[in-house]
């Protein structure tokens, strides 16, 4: 994919504050409280609980007994409590403020959700249990799927995929297995715009296909000129990945061509629907001419981000590809739900596997057809036509001290370039790092990279217009220092636990085991 060609600094700026503002004897400052790693503040002789030595047991370890100390630091009760909860005072987190990551909506999930997934039917089952004894936990999960079909007008939907990019790599599998059940091994041409998610051109990779880039047209779009390009010769071609809206904030108007075009040349058409928040409720993707689709709960119906836990991004397919799904997936039976578990035979025969050991992520599925319920087929509508607007107020409210990435309205987020800061020295990153100051976790920076210098805000639809305005008024106060050429900025943050870092050396050399030899170093700062 395309990169930055300029590149930017990482090191520290000299011309800090006077650090007699911001130090403490202590370490601390104010209700934040300074704390070390567990190796630092423990003691490896000590235990937080002392127990008498066992007495007439026999040794049942088998001659494997440890020679050593383990070298693990002791703490009490309370030191170990506060050291956690001073971890977590570092955090910035949706319920402590905005979160204004553009491309990954973070938007607040609601405490009735949670409530619903904590239900014992749901909580306490085991996905090993007869399917006889989990019957209500099959019907949600029906349900679900039969919410998300409807609001893509699709005819099949994979429920198992764990995350976004997992349900990416379901439907490119389906369509792999399209391709080869219709004896056309060949087509291994992906075609990917410019500013696709990095995960798309990866999923491709994984897949066996090979990418092959679709530029940006100068209002931010697919440039068509380019893809019709790309299929003069189009024997080889599998399909495209795009994004829709795109990572530009805008939504691709020749959507409805575009798979016209693919579809003429033989191939599928897969959409990224992490941005499915953005028109859920106004427009189906089946009707756009999509093949498949994958959707991240979190980011369309508030389950929490997975953060390396659990996640769940179903992925909606066409009649075209539904007979490749993988398994396991639900049909209704006189008896009941039953999950069809074996690819090969009866309903499966076509299936291109299983994706992972068990039926997905039913906490999940549970949140968020507790928001789809909560809110109606009208509330989702209106979940879109905010979020929209929410960006769009943002877009419009920074125009006079920012400089939008392009004319016009935006849809669920607003992209800014680094134009606006033009010979004062100033760069994007030091208008993020300003933002720390503020108190705001900083903006999605330097992507998508068909921008300069890009800024991308995504404020989500639970915002008010009171959390807005203190939001764009920072944003705002920021951009007028960089514009005053404000040299405290180079060196920003100035008021967190941690100031700039040296992140390309953090990420060349990061220091991830602590050893007795290596406590006295620093760490890459």
């Amino acid at each position: 994919m395309t990169m930055n060609s300029t590149g930017r600094p990482t090191a520290p700026a000299s011309g800090d504050l006077d650090r007699s503002l911001t130090d403490t004897v202590s370490g601390s400052r104010g209700l934040l409280q300074a704390e070390g790693l567990l190796f630092e503040i423990g003691s490896i002789d000590k235990s937080g609980v002392d127990l008498p030595e066992p007495r007439n047991r026999p040794d049942r370890l088998g001659g494997v007994r440890r020679a050593s100390a383990l070298g693990l630091p002791g703490l009490s009760e309370p030191e170990m409590m506060r050291h956690y909860v001073r971890l977590s005072q570092r955090n910035y987190a949706i319920d402590l403020g905005l979160f204004p990551l553009g491309s990954c909506t973070m938007k607040h999930n609601p405490r009735l959700n949670e409530r619903m997934a904590r239900l014992p039917g749901f909580a306490d089952i085991h996905p090993l249990q007869p399917q006889s004894t989990v019957q209500g936990a099959l019907e949600l999960m029906s349900e679900l799927a039969d919410w998300l079909m409807k609001l893509t007008n699709m005819p099949a939907v994979a429920m198992s995929p764990k995350a976004g990019a997992h349900g990416e790599l379901c439907g490119m599998l389906a369509i792999r297995a399209a391709l080869l059940a219709r004896g056309e091994p060949q087509r291994r041409r992906v075609l990917v715009p410019a500013s696709a998610h990095g995960t798309n051109p990866a999923t491709a990779v994984q897949c066996g296909f090979i990418v092959d880039e679709i530029q940006a047209a100068p209002d931010g779009r697919v440039d068509l000129a380019d893809l019709a390009a790309k299929l003069v010769e189009s024997s080889d071609v599998a399909g495209i990945m795009l994004t829709n809206p795109n990572t530009c904030g805008l939504f691709e108007r020749d959507i409805v061509r575009i798979a016209e075009m693919i579809h003429a040349a033989g191939g599928y058409f897969y959409c990224d629907g992490a941005n499915f928040n953005a028109i859920v409720g106004r427009v189906r993707p089946g009707d756009l001419g999509v093949d498949a689709m994958h959707i991240n709960l979190h980011k369309t119906f508030s389950t929490p981000h997975g953060g390396g836990g659990p996640g769940s991004g179903p992925t909606v397919l066409s009649a075209a590809l539904a007979p490749f799904a993988p398994v396991p997936f639900l049909v209704r039976t006189e008896d009941g739900l039953r999950l069809v578990e074996h690819e090969g035979e009866g309903e499966a025969a076509e299936s291109f596997g299983r994706m992972c050991a068990f039926h997905g992520q039913m906490g999940m599925f549970t949140r968020a057809l507790s928001y789809i319920l909560s809110h109606g087929a009208d509330g989702l509508r209106q979940v879109a036509e905010d979020a929209v607007l929410n960006a769009n107020y943002i877009q419009a409210s920074l125009r006079g001290v920012m400089s939008p990435a392009f004319e016009g309205y935006c849809m669920h987020e607003a992209l800014f370039s680094d134009a606006f800061l033009k010979e004062t020295g100033v760069e994007t990153i030091d208008i993020a790092k300003g933002l720390i100051d503020e108190g705001y976790h900083p903006m999605t920076t330097y992507f998508p990279l068909v921008v300069h210098g890009a800024m991308l805000v995504e404020p989500t639809e639970t915002e008010s217009k009171a959390e807005l305005d203190r939001f764009i008024s920072a944003l705002a106060s920021v951009a007028r220092r960089a514009l005053q050429k404000d040299p405290s900025l180079k060196s920003a943050p100035h008021m967190a636990p941690v100031r700039r870092l040296d992140e390309t050396r953090a990420a060349r050399s990061p220091r991830l085991k602590w050893t007795p030899e290596a406590s006295a170093l620093k760490a890459a700062e």
